[in-house]
C-alpha cells in the first residue's frame, strides 16, 4: 500500500513539474483574439489602451487577419492590467490580463487561459489514465488470485468512477478554456453524471420496488426484503436534494448566491459538488457489485474438481428437498456429469446442512438421499450434518474433505442458488478455502435484495477505503471551490 501511494505521489509531482516547466517557458507571452465582424478596418486603425498602475504587460504586436484582430502581449512584472481595444469612434471590447510572479500571463481572470496551459488538462488525463490502468492491473491480479473478494468490488467501482472522470476530462480537453473552466468542469462532472442517470435510476427503482412487493408477498414482511426500495429512495432523494436546495438558494433573500465575489456562491458550489461526487462514487460501487455478483453466478469452474459442496437450505415438512434445494443438487449433478464426459474425472459430493428445529432430518442427509436416488454411489458421498449456516457449511465440509482426500490441496466447487454464489464465495475466501461456485437458477425477484445486501456488505467491509475516497473527494472539491473563489476576488 505504501509503495503504491509513494508511486502515485511521485507521478503527481512529475506531472506538476512538467506543467510548471511548460508554463514557465511559454507563459510569459499571450495573444488575444478579438472578432471584427461588421468592421472594415486595417491594422493601423486598431488601437489598444492599457490601463495599469505600473508596467505589468507590454503590447508587442497588433495584427488583423480577415475579421479577427490579434494582440500579442509580453509580461514585465507581477500585476493586473485592463486592456480596451477600439477603432475610430467605437470600442470593440475590453479584457483583463494578470501577470503572475512566475511571469505567466492569464487572460480575463487569475486562473484564466494562458499560453501553453493546454498541458494542464492533458496531464490530468494522463494521470487519470495511469490511475485507471494501475487499478485495472491490480483488479486483474486480485481476480486471478481470488474472484470472491469485497476488495474486487471496490477496485471495479473505482475503475468505473475513474473511467467516467477520464472520459469527461477528455471531452473537455478538446475545448479547453483555462484553469478556471477546467476546475468548474471537474466540479460539475459528478452532478452531470448523477442527473443524467436519474431517469434510469428512477425507472430501476420502480422495477426494484415491484420486485420487492412480489418478494414481500411470497416471503413475508421483513426489512431485508425491502432493501431494494430503501436504496432506490435514497439514490433518487440524494440526487434531487442538491438540485432542490440550489433552486431554493437561488430565490432566497437571506443569502446572496449570485455575487461572484461573495463566499456564499462557492459554499453552495462546494456542497453541491461534494454531495454529487459521493453519490456518483456510491453508484459506481453499486454497479460494480451487480457486475461481480452476476459474473460469479454465471461462472463455471474448470472441470478438474475433486469435491463439490451442495449447500443446504430449508426442507419440506416430510424431509424431501424443496424446489430451491433440489435445484442446487441438480446443478451439482449436472456439473459432475459434464466433468466426467469431458475429462473422465469423477468427483465426490459433499451435501451439507444440519437439522433445524422444524425439520425431520438434517439437510445434509436429505440431499445425500436425493443423490443416491440419482445414481451416485455411497462411496462418492460425504454427508455433513452439523452446519447451521453457510460459514459452518464451508468449515465443517472442509474438515470432512481433509480427512478423506489424499491431496494436500484438493480442487473444490460448491453449488448454491445463483444469487447466493458471490456471498458464499466470500465466506469461503474468508475461511481460507479455495473454492469456486456453481449457480442454480431461481426466481428473479430474489436477485435484487441479494445485490443490495452484498452492496451494503461491501461498503462495511471496505469502509476505510470508501471513507478515504470520500474524504479525498471532499478535499478536492474544497480546493477547487477555493480556486474559483480566488479567481474572482484576486
Amino acid at each position: 500500500m505504501k509503495k503504491r501511494l509513494t508511486k502515485r505521489i511521485f507521478w503527481i509531482l512529475v506531472c506538476a513539474a512538467i506543467c510548471f516547466a511548460v508554463l514557465l517557458a511559454l507563459g510569459g507571452k499571450y495573444t488575444v483574439k478579438l472578432s471584427l465582424k461588421g468592421h472594415d478596418v486595417g491594422a493601423w486603425q486598431v488601437t489598444a489602451d492599457i490601463d495599469q498602475d505600473a508596467e505589468f504587460v507590454k503590447l508587442e504586436d497588433v495584427r488583423v487577419s480577415g475579421a479577427d484582430v490579434y494582440l500579442s502581449f509580453s509580461s514585465l512584472s507581477r500585476g493586473k492590467a485592463f486592456v480596451s481595444v477600439s477603432v475610430p469612434g467605437e470600442t470593440l471590447g475590453g479584457f483583463r490580463l494578470y501577470v503572475h510572479s512566475t511571469g505567466m500571463i492569464t487572460y480575463d481572470s487569475f486562473f484564466g487561459p494562458s499560453r501553453g496551459d493546454i498541458i494542464l488538462p492533458v496531464c490530468v488525463c494522463l494521470w487519470l489514465l495511469s490511475v485507471f490502468t494501475g487499478i485495472l492491473r491490480r483488479y486483474r491480479t486480485d481476480m486471478n488470485e481470488d474472484m470472491y473478494s469485497y476488495g474486487n468490488v471496490t477496485e471495479l467501482g473505482l475503475m468505473i468512477f475513474c473511467g467516467f472522470l477520464m472520459a469527461n476530462q477528455l471531452v473537455y480537453t478538446l475545448s479547453y478554456r483555462g484553469v478556471y473552466m477546467l476546475v468548474r468542469s471537474v466540479m460539475e462532472a459528478s452532478s452531470r453524471f448523477a442527473v443524467y442517470v436519474l431517469p434510469i435510476a428512477f425507472i430501476v427503482w420502480l422495477l426494484v420496488s415491484a420486485s420487492n412487493v412480489r418478494l414481500l408477498i411470497k416471503e413475508g414482511f421483513t426489512w431485508h426484503n425491502m432493501l431494494g426500495m430503501i436504496i432506490g429512495v435514497l439514490v433518487c432523494a440524494g440526487t434531487l436534494l442538491p438540485v432542490i436546495v440550489g433552486d431554493l438558494l437561488q430565490s432566497a433573500t437571506w443569502v446572496d448566491v449570485h455575487n461572484e465575489q461573495g463566499i456564499a456562491l462557492y459554499i453552495e458550489s462546494f456542497t453541491e459538488a461534494g454531495v454529487f461526487g459521493v453519490i456518483t462514487y456510491l453508484e459506481c460501487i453499486l454497479l460494480s457489485t451487480v457486475i461481480l455478483a452476476v459474473k460469479a453466478a454465471r461462472h463455471v469452474p474448470p472441470f478438474d474438481r475433486d469435491y463439490v459442496l451442495i449447500l443446504g437450505c430449508q426442507l419440506n415438512e416430510d424431509g424431501s428437498l424443496t424446489k430451491l434445494l433440489s435445484s442446487r443438487a441438480d446443478r451439482a449433478l449436472e456439473f459432475g456429469r459434464m466433468q466426467k464426459e469431458r475429462t473422465g474425472r469423477i468427483m465426490k459430493y459433499v451435501p451439507t446442512g444440519g437439522k433445524g428445529d422444524d425439520e425431520v432430518i438434517s439437510e445434509g442427509e436429505a440431499i445425500g438421499r436425493y443423490l443416491r436416488s440419482k445414481g451416485i454411489e455411497e462411496e462418492n458421498i460425504l454427508v455433513e450434518d452439523r452446519a447451521k449456516n453457510t460459514r459452518e457449511n464451508m468449515q465443517y465440509s472442509m474438515e470432512l474433505i481433509k480427512a478423506d482426500s489424499e491431496k494436500d490441496d484438493p480442487k473444490i466447487a460448491f453449488s448454491t442458488t445463483n444469487y447466493h454464489v458471490f456471498r458464499s464465495g466470500l465466506i469461503a475466501s474468508s475461511l481460507g478455502i479455495k473454492a469456486e461456485g456453481i449457480g442454480s437458477p431461481t426466481k428473479r425477484y430474489f436477485w435484487i435484495n441479494a445485490f443490495i445486501r452484498e452492496y451494503i456488505a461491501t461498503l462495511y467491509s471496505e469502509r476505510r477505503t470508501h471513507l478515504g475516497v470520500i474524504i479525498c473527494l471532499t478535499l478536492l472539491n474544497l480546493a477547487m471551490a477555493a480556486v474559483l473563489y480566488l479567481s474572482n476576488v484576486l
